[in-house]
C-alpha cells in the first residue's frame, strides 16, 4: 500500500486533471439530495482551493453555514455567509474573519479529502485538524463528497483517523 505523502501527491496530480467545475455542480445536487443535509440547519463547509470541489452553491440553501478556522493545532468554527470578508491563513486557505461559535451548533460537516476509501476513510493534507475537531464533536455527521477517481478501495489510516459518516461518489 502506497504511503499517505505518495497517496497525497497521486491525489493532488489526478484533481487537476478533472472538470471539477461539473463535479462540483454534480456534488452539489447530491447533497441536496440526502436526508442528513435536508434534516441540518448548522452545516460546516470548506472554502475550495484550487482543483478542490467547490460547494458554495449550498450557500443559496435557506440553512446557517459555516466555515473552519485554524489557529495552532485547533479548527474552530466561524459564521459565513455570501460576501462575507475572508482572510488568508498560514496554510494560504480563506478563512472568514467573523468570531468562532461553540462547534456543539454544527449538524453537520461536509469534509474536504484528496482521496476517500470504501470505509469512509479520507486522505487529508496531513494538519489532523479535521479528525482533532471530530474527536472534540462526536455528534456532528459527516459527509464527504469525493470524485470516483479519487475514490479507492483503502487508505492507510491512523488509530486517530476518523470515518465519514457519508461518502458520496461523483461519476
Amino acid at each position: 500500500m502506497d504511503s499517505k505523502i505518495n497517496l497525497r501527491a497521486k491525489a493532488k496530480d489526478i484533481r487537476k486533471l478533472l472538470d471539477i467545475e461539473n463535479i462540483s455542480v454534480d456534488a452539489v445536487g447530491k447533497i441536496r439530495q440526502t436526508e442528513v443535509y435536508k434534516s441540518a440547519l448548522n452545516i460546516m463547509i470548506f472554502y475550495p482551493l484550487k482543483y478542490e470541489i467547490n460547494l458554495l452553491d449550498l450557500l443559496k440553501d435557506k440553512k446557517n453555514f459555516y466555515l473552519p478556522k485554524v489557529s495552532a493545532k485547533d479548527m474552530f468554527v466561524c459564521p459565513f455567509k455570501n460576501g462575507d470578508e475572508l482572510k488568508k491563513s498560514n496554510f494560504n486557505i480563506n478563512e472568514p474573519c467573523s468570531n468562532p461559535v461553540d462547534s456543539s451548533l454544527i449538524d453537520l460537516a461536509i469534509l474536504p479529502a484528496l482521496m476517500a476509501d470504501k470505509e469512509g476513510y479520507r486522505l487529508g493534507y496531513g494538519g489532523g485538524f479535521y479528525d482533532r475537531f471530530l474527536e472534540k464533536n462526536p455528534n456532528i455527521k459527516t459527509i464527504l463528497p469525493i470524485p470516483k477517481e479519487l475514490y479507492i478501495e483503502k487508505l492507510p489510516h491512523e488509530a486517530f483517523d476518523k470515518k465519514a459518516d457519508f461518502v458520496i461518489i461523483i461519476i
